[in-house]
């Protein structure tokens, strides 16, 4: 599937969010799917960018603004099969409006309780407030995924529809006990039996971060050689450096180093009470400490009480407290047999896993969309197919559809009659697509899965092919000309052309002048064809019609083919087979079979040879019709309809009008 995510977090960013995200589409992209994320920070590959504002108070969160243009423009361009909004920000909401217009499926993410958050920041009247925000949001949504039972429970009490579990993956490999660095415990003075107390998390109030440390403190009292260090960062820290200079505050921690810290320590303490799952508290596991937590969320599905960890009733911090006294004393007596349960308890859980049951949620909903229809139904079974100028490295080049007429075509070989990279362009500077790039991945993946023999033969535009002819790489070979003989026994003389072209032979300088002059009159016929379509009319070739229209021309191409059929002649071939002119033509002159395969700049044709050795010219509207094949969308396709040029009649309007 193409999946496209929408998030106002995303690494680099520290969160659990952000962790969450990165793991998940990993391993979509492991399973084949294509993943593109929108979000608000900077960009990779495969990443857009969008607006957004940083929230008061906390500088490194940062709130999506709308971006409903940008990402309708996105999704009309390139349409994904679902969107997963991840937050319920602006861009989330203006993101799920978007894809309820295109129609498109659309799931949302509950990560965080920001209703809860706005209850421990000291706003309890907006709590409501919020809470209807996020509902009206999220209903607007196919279903919203939740990721753990006691936030769906939550959620759906609350009036939330088609709300999904999926749950939260750990990589074990990272997560380690072995981890376990003496440096790192002599950095924070703790020698190899003083115990060690480790809280992970955003500083910020709805973490309830004090309680944490003021049981640190009093625990102290009677464990004097217990040591206390606080992973994370936030708008808290200052204050909680100033009210407990007893811990010690080293600041955010990624990877490795976050496991590093996890696995040199011996005690977790988690007294956060608004997670909807608690990511921290699964790797605290996972490297053997002994954890401490409130009994929901994470902690409800992992943590037994006096099994492998401690648990307090929500909300009790007398308890809380007591339990962590009775960690302390378990890991006081040099006893890791709780930690030991702990990460045992939790093996299964893996990202794989996770990303399974993410891609089952989004299936679901899609398929609830009408059937979206398939591109293809039939491939075009033939023996060869022939194609020369597709000038890639050009802005005319229609490398989509060259693409879509190899990876929709059966054959035995594949013969590239020349001009298929133009050099003198890219010479110039021209830009080379990632399109373009996918014609050559496209060849070679034919030659290397499907055995198909490729033959490239050199034309005026790759002429540079010159100075390594003849050339054999196993299936692909590079040569000037080629004999071919079809599978009724006819044998054809295959070359591109421009050595019977006198411009091209005798005044190279000449030809690139043309060839520019050509290029201006495409970047015109592009123009142009735009707003004939925003009138709502069909395509219309500006250099072909001139090329019908100029005698000279006419007479160019008729002389053009007279001499290559002579050429037939003298090689005993009963066929020629040509390009460069960009003219697709078959035709018999005199007793010589003549075949030009086109281009595929304008008339985007080409010649294939069926099982029986008939050959024939087609248009890739012919291609489409064959095989049922829908083109791609209308914005990514100009829609061609080339009539093959009978040059006598051409000649016989010419002499109409003339007269």
């Amino acid at each position: 599937m193409r999946i496209d995510f929408v998030t106002d977090t995303y690494p680099p960013d520290v969160n659990g969010v952000a962790m969450t995200l990165a793991n998940l589409t990993a391993e979509l992209r492991k399973r084949n799917h294509l993943v593109h994320i929108c979000h608000t920070g900077e960009t990779r590959r495969g990443e857009t960018s969008h607006l957004s504002l940083s929230l008061p108070g906390y500088n490194e969160v940062r709130v999506g603004l709308p971006s409903p243009l940008k990402l309708r423009k996105r999704w009309k361009h390139k349409r994904p099969d679902v969107i997963y909004v991840a937050t319920e920000s602006p861009m989330g909401a203006s993101a799920i409006k978007a894809a309820r217009q295109l129609g498109i499926p659309v799931a949302t993410g509950f990560h965080t309780n920001f209703h809860d958050y706005l209850d421990k920041s000291k706003v309890p009247h907006m709590q409501d407030i919020a809470m209807a925000y996020l509902k009206r949001t999220h209903n607007k949504a196919d279903c919203t995924i939740a990721p753990s039972p006691d936030t769906v429970a939550m959620l759906e009490d609350s009036g939330f529809k088609n709300v999904k579990l999926m749950g939260r993956g750990i990589n074990h490999e990272r997560f380690h006990p072995n981890k376990r660095c003496k440096l790192l415990r002599s950095y924070w003075q703790a020698e190899a039996n003083e115990p060690v107390a480790l809280i992970v998390g955003r500083l910020a109030s709805e973490k309830n971060l004090p309680l944490a440390m003021q049981t640190i403190r009093e625990l102290q009292v009677d464990f004097p050689s217990l040591k206390a260090v606080c992973v994370g960062d936030g708008p808290e820290k200052e204050k909680l450096q100033l009210a407990f200079p007893e811990v010690k505050f080293v600041g955010t921690q990624r990877d490795d180093e976050l496991a590093a810290h996890y696995a040199s320590a011996d005690l977790f303490i988690f007294p956060s009470e608004t997670e909807t799952f608690g990511n921290v508290l699964i790797e605290a596991m996972s490297c053997e400490l002994t954890c401490v937590a409130y009994d929901y969320a994470a902690a409800a599905l992992y943590l037994k009480d006096g099994e492998n960890g401690f648990t307090a009733n929500k909300g009790d911090q007398a308890e809380f407290k007591n339990k962590c006294r009775l960690a302390l004393e378990h890991v006081s007596r040099q006893d890791r047999s709780l930690g030991m349960a702990a990460r045992k308890s939790i093996s299964h859980l893996s990202w794989p896993q996770v990303a399974k049951k993410f891609e089952s949620h989004l299936r679901e909903i899609r398929s609830s969309y009408p059937a979206k229809k398939q591109r293809v139904k039939n491939r075009l079974n033939v023996r060869t197919l022939i194609l020369s100028d597709l000038h890639l490295g050009t802005p005319d080049a229609k490398a989509r559809q060259v693409v879509d007429l190899l990876k929709n075509t059966d054959c035995e070989r594949i013969i590239l009659n020349g001009d298929i990279i133009d050099g003198w362009e890219i010479k110039r500077g021209a830009k080379w697509l990632n399109t373009h790039t996918r014609v050559i991945r496209t060849l070679l993946k034919k030659i290397e899965k499907d055995k198909v023999e490729v033959i490239y033969l050199r034309g005026n535009h790759d002429d540079i092919l010159e100075r390594f002819l003849p050339l054999n790489m196993g299936r692909l070979k590079l040569a000037m000309d080629y004999h071919f003989q079809t599978a009724d026994g006819r044998n054809y003389y295959i070359i591109h052309g421009d050595g019977f072209d006198s411009v091209s032979t005798n005044h190279k300088w000449v030809a690139v002048l043309g060839s520019l002059g050509y290029n201006l009159l495409l970047k015109i016929n592009r123009f142009y064809n735009k707003y004939r379509a925003m009138r709502g009319k069909e395509y219309y070739s500006i250099s072909k019609k001139i090329k019908a229209k100029v005698k000279s021309a006419v007479n160019f191409i008729s002389s053009y083919e007279e001499k290559l059929e002579e050429l037939a002649v003298s090689k005993n071939c009963e066929g020629i087979i040509c390009g460069h002119i960009h003219t697709p033509a078959d035709k018999m002159i005199n007793h010589t079979h003549y075949l030009n395969s086109g281009d595929w700049v304008e008339s985007l044709t080409c010649i294939i040879e069926d099982h029986h050795g008939a050959m024939e010219v087609i248009t890739y509207q012919d291609f489409l019709k064959r095989t049922q094949l829908t083109p791609a969308p209308a914005d990514e396709l100009e829609e061609f309809e080339v009539p093959f040029p009978n040059i006598n009649e051409i000649q016989e309007q010419l002499v109409r009008e003339s007269a």
